[in-house]
């Protein structure tokens, strides 16, 4: 059974500058609460309670964020102001959080052995919190389903545009049956002509332990970063990894357009806000 969850929140956040020069990406808001809390929340309604976030120097509001806070929690009581109240305990509570430290960032592989001592020695499931995934179903419950039914290690996958395909990992595949495909094997930012299909690599991954032996044996790329792609394709040669093509709307929350893109359509559908945004949107001049 896969109890751990790892969520990836060590990086720049280099395209989101200047905003992230001195706040974390991940705590950037998404209409009322932190980036990474979508991921955070996934998890946990997927039953991952055992949640690993790898930092980095710099992002400690991500640790005071999840972490209680008695002072402000005591005045908001005082106030009688329980609906807030409930809202700023809650993160605390979605889970049993912990950190791991990468110290350098050099890639996801990296990334995730320096999270190995805290993973432990057994399959988890990896979040790049970037991607936030809307769908009444958790996409990593959807990919929990597919490795208990199949084995092995599950990577999350969406049709992507032609013209985006140089800009993701690429999977080469045999279909296995409706949105499930056995990978055969995956290529890093492809030319278009050299790509083996249209199906990119998305932040959600269920992987097994034998990703670790697979990142130690993976050469550093160019800009000494440990590919995880590069990994998945060493694993690939001794057990079985399988595709996912996800169910809900993906938004990469990385850059400013898909931020904003995402603050408009989640904002469309939260229970406060939706009804004044669309009217504020009607009323646009377009």
């Amino acid at each position: 059974m896969i109890r751990t969850a790892v969520i990836l929140a060590a990086g720049w956040g280099t395209r989101l500058l200047p905003a992230t020069k001195s706040i974390p990406k991940e705590i950037l808001p998404l209409v009322d609460k932190p980036i990474i809390q979508y991921s955070v929340e996934e998890a946990s309604r997927a039953g991952l309670n055992r949640i690993v976030i790898v930092t980095a120097r710099g992002k400690g509001s991500i640790e005071d964020y999840f972490d209680k806070a008695p002072e402000l929690e005591e005045l908001l009581e005082k106030r009688g102001d329980e609906a807030i109240l409930a809202k700023v305990r809650y993160p605390s509570e979605l889970g049993n959080i912990s950190y791991a430290r990468q110290k350098e960032q050099l890639g996801i592989g990296h990334a995730i052995i320096s999270a190995r001592d805290a993973i432990g020695e057994e399959a988890f499931a990896l979040f790049f919190p970037d991607d936030v995934i809307d769908h009444p179903a958790p996409a990593i419950k959807q990919m929990l389903d597919v490795q208990h039914k199949h084995g092995g290690s599950v990577i999350a996958v969406e049709r992507v545009p032609r013209e985006m395909i140089p800009s993701y990992g690429i999977v080469k595949v045999e279909p296995v049956e409706k949105r499930v495909y056995k990978v055969t094997g995956l290529v890093e930012k492809p030319a278009i002509e050299e790509a083996p299909s249209d199906l990119g690599i998305v932040g959600r991954y269920i992987l097994s332990p034998g990703i670790y032996d697979a990142i130690e044996k993976t050469p550093p790329g160019a800009k000494g970063e440990i590919q995880i792609t590069d990994a998945l394709q060493i694993l690939l040669d001794k057990e079985p990894i399988y595709a996912y093509e996800f169910e809900g709307d993906r938004y990469d929350t990385g850059n400013f357009f898909g931020l904003l893109r995402a603050n408009i359509a989640l904002g469309l559908k939260h229970p406060e806000l939706g009804s004044r945004l669309k009217e504020y949107l009607r009323g646009l001049e377009l």
